[in-house]
C-alpha cells in the first residue's frame, strides 16, 4: 500500500525485521512476547507504510548471525532483535550481531542501560548493542515487552536519521517517519 508520491520518492514500503532470539519460544514451548510487543510499539510510532518481517530463533550465534543477514538481505533497513542480551551463557545476541556488523553503534546501549536502570539495578547485565549490517540498523532489545518499550522510547528518536546515513547516495532510500504526537524524531534541519 503506497501513501503516494513522496512515498515513492523515498522507496516505497518500508520493511523492518522483528527477530526474537530464544529456545523456548522457537521450539513452541513458550508464547513469544518480545517479538509483538515490537511489532506494536512500530504500528503506534510510526506513520509510514511499512512490512514486518518477523523471525523466531534459537539462541545460537549461527542461527542469530543468518537471520539477521537474511533479514538485511531481503530488504530491511531496520532489525529489532529481542532476547539474548543478558549475562547467561545462552544470551548470545550481542556476539551474533557483532559477527554480521561492519560498524557497531554502542551509544544505542549505552543510552538504553542507562534508561533500564532508572526502574531496575539489573539493567547493567545487559549487554544491547547496535550496528550496520548491509543497508540495515540492528538494534538488541531486552526481551521483557516493558523493557522493550522503555529501552525504544529511548533510541528510537535517533533512528530515522540513523537510516538516512545508513543510505547515503541511495538513489531511493527508506525514509522512516515517527507519529509527532507519540514521538519526535531528530533529523537535523534542512533533513
Amino acid at each position: 500500500m503506497s501513501n503516494g508520491p513522496e512515498e515513492e520518492k523515498r522507496g516505497g514500503s518500508i520493511r523492518i525485521g522483528i527477530l526474537t532470539v530464544s529456545d523456548r519460544a522457537s521450539r513452541g514451548e513458550y508464547a513469544d512476547e518480545g517479538g509483538p510487543a515490537v511489532h506494536d510499539y512500530l504500528r503506534e510510532v510510526l506513520c509510514v507504510s511499512w512490512e514486518p518481517e518477523i523471525q523466531i530463533v534459537s539462541d545460537e550465534v549461527d542461527c542469530v548471525a543468518a537471520a539477521i543477514e537474511d533479514m538485511s538481505g531481503h530488504g530491511c533497513c531496520l532489525i529489532i532483535t529481542t532476547g539474548g542480551t543478558g549475562p547467561a551463557p545462552r544470551d548470545i545476541t550481542p556476539e551474533a550481531t557483532e559477527r554480521v556488523c561492519s560498524k557497531m553503534l554502542p551509544g544505542f546501549g549505552e543510552l538504553m542501560r542507562q534508561v533500564s536502570l532508572q526502574y531496575v539495578p539489573t539493567a547493567i547485565l545487559s549487554r544491547q548493542t547496535a550496528g550496520v549490517c548491509g543497508g540495515a540498523l540492528v538494534v538488541n532489545l531486552p526481551g521483557r515487552p516493558k523493557s522493550i518499550c522503555e529501552c525504544l522510547d529511548a533510541v528510537f528518536p535517533a533512528i530515522p536519521y540513523c537510516i538516512d546515513l545508513i543510505h547515503t547516495g541511495s538513489i531511493t532510500p527508506p525514509y522512516l517517519e515517527t507519529d509527532p504526537i507519540r514521538m519526535k524524531s531528530f533529523r537535523p534541519k534542512g533533513k
